[in-house]
């Protein structure tokens, strides 16, 4: 385990935390404050190695952020109409959603079941899996169509927010898996075929008319409805980003002689940057949970700002404290419950930064009623300084991923569509993350307080979902107009 300070000679003995625990625990946290504090020139370093990062992942010899191109060709007008399916894959739920265009300029309908995606089909049979997914969206048909046996096939746009190579809009074949999933089989291979076998298998009346990470749908969703929107970003149980780039500016499409002004959106899967270890602060906290991963190694800028993490960083610090330091946090309590690895996630932490009391008896009820721990006033003020850390260094380290992208397209002024639970749900995580980009793009102070920033991160329009239904409606048109670009199946448009 990590030791933040000098191992006590002796265990302290006593009878809970109360008796035991220092009146004060400034040295713990000052020095967690070391650990998880980026600063204004940390940030540009960072931000200056992953724009180079960005550029590396177009070029043909391509780097450790994959950059891949979804075969998204265009900007929503506002214009499109028609009903659609979209499926959302996501590392904790599976969403079926039926979305309808309006004829109204940027409007929509949607109508959605939510299934729970089961743990044990994350680490289980690849088979067992898309029999799963068919089964919640004939249950979803059979709701709000009736019988599947008489409907003709409805297109589906799905959304696969998963790293993977995209040479066609209808393929997607799988480069890793992230989120927690790690089911065998299935990493360098196309997953379309696998679904819509399972498909077959049980009668299910869909096409695939278009396969999306979400952050594509993100970023249609939201330029949809904002012109304005250039960027779409997910900051959830895992983070990524999409960007509309000039196919002139993709070293590794030139063989296809595209139009070089011609728009493709890009799906950086920067989770993955600088998996080489060169510019990021980690802790040795982030080493642990590393080497501890599914996949050491991998997905190193991912594993110290998502959602899936941030409530083992904290975790791992807590059980570090009561271990190794001098401070002993919980002396004389039952940590067993603390020991287990995910066993917080990031609604935890965010509940702890949401305590209005000054007393954090909030925070003691949580402690107690999760964890059987029974804090007291020292450490319950520790337990909300790192909180506090773990969040800000997340939000400021997002930060850099769009400043970079902004930088390397020269975006001076733009908005930002963010979704994902740690942007919507956790506590000043779209503040904080202000302050980084201002920091980075040396903005002067507003005078306004009101006066929106050059750069703007705003909430998203439902890419998943309203993304996915959109891009099967541009891909549509476009077969239509008569670009053929990357569709393995034009019979599924038509």
């Amino acid at each position: 385990m990590v030791a933040l300070g000098p191992n006590p000679s002796s265990p302290m003995a006593g009878t809970g935390s109360d008796v035991n625990a220092p009146k004060d625990l400034h040295k713990e946290i000052n020095h967690l404050e070391e650990l998880l504090t980026v600063d204004t020139a940390k940030l540009k370093e960072i931000t200056s190695h992953f724009q180079n990062e960005l550029e590396k992942g177009l070029s043909v010899e391509g780097g450790s952020i994959p950059m891949n191109p979804t075969w998204v060709m265009s900007y929503p007008t506002g214009h499109e109409t028609g009903t659609y399916l979209a499926l959302d894959m996501g590392g904790t739920n599976l969403r079926v959603c039926q979305v309808t265009l309006t004829e109204q300029k940027s409007e929509f309908d949607i109508i959605q079941s939510k299934y729970r995606m089961p743990e044990e089909l994350k680490t289980g049979d690849a088979d067992e899996l898309w029999e799963y997914i068919a089964d919640c969206l004939m249950q979803f048909i059979e709701t709000h169509h009736g019988d599947p046996t008489k409907l003709e096939k409805i297109p589906l746009g799905f959304t696969f927010s998963y790293p993977a190579t995209q040479n066609y809009v209808d393929e997607g074949i799988l480069q890793r898996w992230t989120k927690g999933f790690d089911i065998p089989g299935v990493e360098g291979h196309n997953v379309v075929p696998m679904f819509q076998d399972a498909l077959a298998r049980r009668g299910v009346p869909i096409k695939l008319s278009a396969l999306i990470n979400d952050t594509t749908g993100t970023l249609v969703a939201s330029a949809y409805t904002d012109p304005k929107m250039k960027i779409g970003c997910i900051f959830g149980t895992g983070c990524n980003a999409a960007y509309m780039e000039d196919c002139g500016s993709i070293p590794k499409l030139a063989h296809l002689n595209l139009p070089p002004d011609t728009p493709m959106a890009i799906n950086c899967e920067w989770g993955a940057f600088d998996n080489e270890h060169k510019v990021l602060p980690r802790t040795a906290y982030d080493v642990v949970i590393d080497r501890d991963s599914p996949r050491p190694g991998q997905q190193s800028f991912e594993k110290m700002i998502a959602g899936l993490y941030l409530g083992e960083i904290f975790r791992l610090i807590m059980v570090d404290l009561h271990e190794n330091s001098e401070a002993r946090i919980f002396a004389g309590q039952d940590i067993s419950k603390l020991r287990k690895p995910y066993t917080l996630d990031s609604s935890f932490l965010s509940a702890i930064e949401e305590d209005p009391l000054e007393s954090l008896s909030e925070t003691l009820a949580l402690f107690q009623d999760k964890l059987n721990i029974g804090p007291n006033p020292a450490e319950l003020k520790l337990i909300r300084r790192t909180c506090e850390l773990i969040g800000t260094r997340a939000a400021r380290l997002s930060a850099c991923g769009v400043a970079a992208i902004s930088r390397k397209k020269n975006y001076q002024s733009c908005h930002v569509g963010a979704d994902g639970s740690v942007f919507n749900k956790y506590p000043h995580f779209k503040a904080r993350g202000a302050v980084a980009l201002r920091e980075i793009l040396d903005w002067p102070e507003k005078t306004d307080p009101k006066e929106e920033d050059p750069i703007e991160i705003l909430a998203a329009e439902d890419g998943s979902g309203v993304g996915a239904a959109l891009i099967a409606a541009l891909t549509l048109r476009r077969v239509k107009d008569g670009n053929m670009h990357g569709i393995l199946h034009p019979e599924n448009f038509r």
